[in-house]
């Protein structure tokens, strides 16, 4: 069953296209990756699927009412002043969750320690996870992800791993973008490699990477980019 469709579709800012013609979809319960660089579209697909962005021509849609979607997105709209379960606690009231699950999201994210630390003195990584524990508060049927663990440490962005992997096996649709190919290897079912806009490969990270391997040797999803492109990708 489809969770998120585009079809065709065309963005500019301006004289900036910055989609052209892009078209994908994600399967009902799968962790999807949009890999590319930064500025090759990653973040305004994501601002089209949940409606900040309209787009110029195409098709585009997402199987869920906006109940059931959680968000982690490049600005957190965090409330500073706020501690960080009260930051929770104002999304526990719209979306009517007890007060258990406010305390689990913040144990997931390792934030239990810190639940009644204001906001203005977390660190970025920590206002980061606390803004992923605010995206999964509600079991979102689908939770859209903006390069969720680009401020952690590697121990940090591990566990956060495993949360993104348990809501898949809950049967949540997890869609994020990333430029960092070795999560995306490690995390996704399936992937889809964008650059200037335009999708340049997509299938599974085993099978984007046998198909470049001509040699038979060690090939990762960061060697295909640099193949397809000519270009590193940062």
């Amino acid at each position: 069953m489809i969770s998120v469709s585009m079809k065709n579709v065309s963005k500019s800012f301006g004289k900036n296209e910055v989609l052209k013609g892009v078209t994908l979809e994600t399967q009902v319960g799968e962790i999807f990756g949009l890999l590319g660089p930064s500025g090759s579209g990653k973040t305004t697909i994501i601002n089209i699927l949940t409606k900040q962005l309209t787009i110029d021509s195409g098709e585009s849609h997402v199987n869920a009412e906006s109940h059931e979607i959680g968000l982690l997105l490049e600005h957190d709209g965090l409330f500073d002043r706020l501690s960080c379960i009260d930051n929770l606690i104002v999304f526990e009231d719209i979306y009517g969750t007890p007060r258990a699950k406010t305390l689990e999201a913040l144990e997931q994210v390792g934030l239990a320690q810190a639940k009644k630390t204001t906001v203005k003195q977390l660190s970025k990584g920590m206002r980061q996870r606390l803004v992923l524990a605010r995206a999964v508060l509600h079991k979102p049927k689908i939770l859209f992800l903006d390069e969720p663990t680009s401020a952690l440490d590697p121990l940090t962005a591990r566990g956060i791993h495993k949360l993104i992997r348990d809501l898949r096996d809950g049967g949540s649709t997890i869609f994020l973008t990333t430029h960092n190919m070795e999560e995306a290897t490690h995390l996704c079912d399936r992937i889809v490699m964008l650059n200037e806009g335009i999708i340049i490969e997509e299938g599974t990270p085993k099978d984007i990477c046998e198909k470049y391997n001509a040699m038979k040797t060690v090939m990762d999803l960061e060697s295909v980019f640099v193949e397809l492109t000519g270009g590193e990708l940062q």
